[in-house]
């Protein structure tokens, strides 16, 4: 199952080789909401793994972004001691742009060029091709 979280970047930490073939890297989200007039913060550090750790160089701190998980778990054993570790692994970030309110093509749906068409009686077809 997947989810999204979005936030703000607040750090993002250098890549880690685990073993040989095995490499992390950690970022974390900061994740603010009003609640009944209350300013609700909260932070949210995620792993990338393997070719994903490499998402993260696109974006910047203090970006909004958009982060894409997974939630995985593992059990970990030592000396008769059990432990649960439970690791948020992103797999894809997009960059949230601000839109400015002055521009008027940011309010208005643009159908992508390569799929237009028009049914309107007015419609002229101007193209020299």
């Amino acid at each position: 199952m997947s989810y999204e979280l979005t936030g703000k970047l607040v750090a993002k930490y250098d890549t880690v080789q685990r073993t040989e073939t095995f490499k992390t890297r950690e970022f974390a989200v900061e994740k603010t909401e009003d609640i009944n007039g209350r300013t609700i913060v909260n932070y949210a550090k995620f792993q990338c793994v393997q070719d994903k750790t490499t998402i993260i160089d696109r974006v910047n701190i203090g970006d909004e972004i958009k982060v894409y998980f997974n939630i995985k778990g593992s059990k970990w054993e030592k000396d008769g001691k059990v432990n649960y570790i439970t690791n948020l692994d992103a797999w894809r970030i997009e960059q949230i742009l601000k839109t400015s309110a002055n521009s008027a093509i940011d309010n208005e749906y643009m159908e992508p060029l390569d799929t237009f068409s028009s049914t309107a009686p007015d419609a002229v077809d101007d193209l020299p091709f």
